[in-house]
């Protein structure tokens, strides 16, 4: 598998703006010329979304330790190879048959490309700026670099697959707010819509709080986490997943 993106930059600020990746057929790989001939042809070449929180990830031959623009990269809105982090690997895994030969777009919930950003005071700033996003005022973060226009949101594919996670702090009311609006503006959209859950919520409530569980974890969640996310995507579109 292979995974490209788009990287922007601002106020010395760095976001992921657009991802894709390849799901190859058998040991086929592609080149952003090819990338970008595919993406002529979305409605037929994109499977869907998988919606993740924020990314870390750095283009090929450059890395997270520092940012991209300390590196000697160059932010030229074109799309570079990525390297694979740690959704990748399980996408790699998880995404055979019948993704073969398609696109699936990874959008987030938050475009800051940061490590590490939950729980930190990057958070209430978030807050704030979701606070007065439909305003007039000035935001900390790029307002159109960072977060998803979500009454504008644009979704190729059948399905949207929610995994930016459950564990919202609940004074950070504008943060819940934006999640559910995500998940609602989906269902409005007509899109499959899968996800994990858990014995805490059934999948409407799910829909209807925001509870979507991150399909990586640590500890004894982990593999169950990946498993399920494996089962999910033995379809096309994938399906909901409860955990025991």
């Amino acid at each position: 598998m292979q995974t490209f993106g788009k990287f922007s930059t601002n106020i010395d600020l760095e976001y992921l703006t657009q991802q894709y990746i390849y799901i190859p057929l058998d040991n086929e790989t592609i080149n952003t010329k090819d990338l970008e001939e595919l993406l002529k042809r979305k409605r037929k070449t994109v499977a869907g979304t998988i919606f993740l929180y924020n990314p870390t990830i750095a283009p090929v031959g450059y890395d997270t330790n520092s940012q991209l623009a300390e590196q000697g990269f160059e932010f030229n809105e074109q799309f570079h190879e990525l390297n694979m982090d740690t959704y990748c690997n399980l996408f790699s895994s998880s995404l055979k048959d019948p993704y073969r030969g398609k696109l699936v777009e990874i959008k987030y919930l938050f475009n800051l490309n940061k490590a590490n950003i939950e729980p930190t005071p990057i958070l209430e700033e978030f807050d704030a700026d979701l606070d007065r996003y439909t305003s007039s005022q000035l935001t900390r973060y790029d307002k159109y670099l960072n977060y998803q226009d979500v009454a504008n949101i644009r979704l190729n594919g059948k399905f949207v697959f929610l995994a930016f996670g459950h564990k919202f702090d609940r004074h950070h009311k504008a943060i819940i707010a934006y999640a559910r609006d995500i998940a609602t503006q989906v269902q409005k959209l007509g899109k499959e819509v899968a996800f994990l859950h858990d014995n805490n919520y059934d999948p409407q409530e799910c829909l209807e709080v925001a509870y979507f569980l991150s399909p990586t974890a640590t500890g004894k969640a982990k593999d169950k986490r990946a498993n399920a996310f494996k089962n999910a995507f033995r379809t096309n579109p994938p399906t909901i997943q409860k955990l025991s």
